[in-house]
């Protein structure tokens, strides 16, 4: 005896009708209509010299203010991370003493603006005539030099940036190891190592995820912040672009050179670091 598949009945077919949000796209219409204006004023205005912005744009003072500007900031950044990392650990050391010296480093230069940091570091040899390295308590001196001569406007200015950048990524890097969660300690401990080797092989690998992207924020805030190097003639880039802009009296056509150079690094920086953070959240 055979049995006989029912037949099922279809589905009517129904057509699906997104739903209009008017709304939104009236107001959409309104913010695009307001950019393309503003853009629109902002090139047509007869009050700006487009042909001083090409002129200045590759010029070779501009491009060597642009390539110092990178390079206080590459180094300005390696060196506040250095720094950041030994102030992190050290304000979860169990000891109070080197807990609260970083406690006071972070509030310290967290504190002070960075363009009161940067004239102090600019006019130190105001306040000392010689750096000098030796074994302390007695006549021993292993190197001594001008502070003139060491200090100069870009050592300044790294220093200056290192300094400010390190009270910042120091709490970054702290964030970073609480977010390791305990169990990880004690498992490393379970298998015989020690604190610094948990922290090594552990604890960062896995806070490397919690810290890169702020980290990636705090880079792209520093190189805006070499720009306030100008006031101690750092040689950066708007110190460059104003220097031009004293000669040519065309201050805004130079800012506008140098924002272009700015903003044209963030933005190469950024694609950079979707990459970096992509990397780091697949291991």
């Amino acid at each position: 005896m055979t049995q006989t598949a029912t037949p099922t009945r279809a589905a009517p077919k129904r057509d699906v009708v997104p739903v209009r949000h008017w709304g939104r796209m009236a107001g959409a219409a309104v913010v695009v209509l307001l950019v393309l204006g503003a853009a629109y004023s902002f090139a047509t205005n007869p009050n700006f010299e487009w042909s001083v912005v090409g002129e200045y744009l590759f010029s070779k003072a501009v491009l060597k203010g642009l390539l110092l500007t990178l390079e206080m900031t590459a180094i300005g950044m390696v060196i506040a991370l250095a720094l950041a990392v030994v102030i992190g650990v050290m304000r979860m050391s169990p000891s109070r003493v080197i807990a609260a010296v970083a406690a006071a480093w972070v509030f310290f230069f967290r504190g002070v603006p960075l363009i009161v940091l940067l004239i102090l570091v600019g006019n130190l040899g105001l306040f000392f005539r010689t750096i000098t390295i030796g074994i302390p308590f007695t006549d021993v001196v292993l190197w001594s030099a001008p502070v003139g001569q060491v200090v100069t406007p870009f050592v300044a200015s790294v220093i200056g940036l290192s300094l400010a950048g390190s009270g910042y990524m120091a709490e970054i890097v702290r964030s970073g190891l609480l977010a390791v969660g305990q169990g990880q300690h004690e498992t490393a401990k379970a298998l015989g190592l020690n604190r610094a080797q948990t922290l090594r092989h552990i604890v960062l690998p896995q806070a490397l995820r919690v810290i890169i992207p702020p980290l990636g924020n705090e880079s792209i805030g520093m190189l805006k912040a070499s720009a306030i190097v100008s006031v101690i003639a750092g040689g950066d880039l708007l110190t460059v672009v104003e220097g031009i802009s004293g000669i040519n009296f065309r201050t805004i056509e130079m800012l506008i050179v140098a924002t272009i150079w700015y903003l044209l690094v963030i933005s190469i920086y950024s694609v950079a670091q979707f990459f970096m953070e992509r990397r780091a959240a697949e291991r």
